[in-house]
């Protein structure tokens, strides 16, 4: 396998310039995450590092490379979407035919 020099932005390993390893793309993955072992014995501690672009070309606009810039928060969630889903999760569908099979009052 192949790696890059990545360097990290934010967080404990700001400035450091570490060895990233690259997938079948040749880009390194868009989250990193580096556990740091407590001194207690505990959970470990992750470290999360979110790729960006480290730059680009004055004359063509090219794109440089990657860094990773810290994520104090931790990783992010997102839900699947499909394209065959409708926004919200289809919930409305289900309140709207409890309305609709009530008969009306008054």
């Amino acid at each position: 396998m192949r790696s890059e020099d990545t360097l990290f932005v934010g967080g404990p390993l700001d400035g450091r310039v570490l060895p990233v390893l690259t997938g079948p793309t040749g880009q390194p993955p868009k989250w990193y995450q580096v556990p740091v072992p407590d001194a207690d014995g505990g959970p470990p501690t992750v470290l999360t590092y979110r790729r960006a672009p480290a730059g680009y070309t004055k004359r063509l606009g090219i794109q440089r490379g990657w860094k990773y810039e810290f994520v104090p928060e931790g990783r992010e969630r997102r839900a699947l979407k499909w394209p065959w889903s409708k926004p919200g999760g289809g919930t409305e569908r289900g309140d709207d035919t409890e309305q609709r099979d009530r008969p009306s009052q008054g």
